[in-house]
């Protein structure tokens, strides 16, 4: 009898272990970063990447603040809308978000020399598709068993 209560009881515990969920992370009830913040980590990492001098990056540091204050402003506004957009509005939105990104491109072009510009391209691209490695390897590794 002692046997089975300790068995049902370990169950139970484990079974309620699995419910709680994941911890979400380092950023889970933290304060964010502030835009000027966020500006000055990017700077500063793209000054160690691309050996920026003072001049462009001050450029840089106007150029993130711009954007990390346009992120912040378009998160706060989407937080309390989340909704599901008709075709016209994914369009609308989407169109919008490629010519911010064709306009970022120009900026840096204008900032950056050009190995500068080139290394920072082939870095966006690195993040672009870093996400989509991970999924293509598993699906790889499967097929090998």
């Amino acid at each position: 009898m002692k046997k089975v209560l300790i068995a049902m009881f370990t169950i139970a515990s484990l079974t309620a272990m699995a419910q709680e969920g994941p911890e979400r992370g380092p950023r889970d009830g933290k304060d964010p970063l502030t835009p000027e913040q966020m500006a000055t980590l990017q700077t500063k990492k793209m000054t160690l990447a691309l050996d920026l001098n003072s001049s462009q990056q001050k450029q840089i540091q106007e150029f993130h603040l711009e954007n990390a204050k346009l992120r912040k402003e378009k998160m706060a506004a989407v937080k309390g809308t989340r909704k599901d957009l008709s075709a016209e509005e994914r369009y609308a939105h989407q169109s919008e978000r490629l010519d911010h990104m064709i306009a970022q491109k120009e900026k840096m072009k204008k900032i950056l020399n050009e190995d500068q510009f080139s290394k920072w391209e082939k870095e966006m691209s690195h993040r672009k598709h870093k996400g989509h490695r991970g999924h293509k390897g598993k699906r790889e590794h499967r097929g090998k068993r």
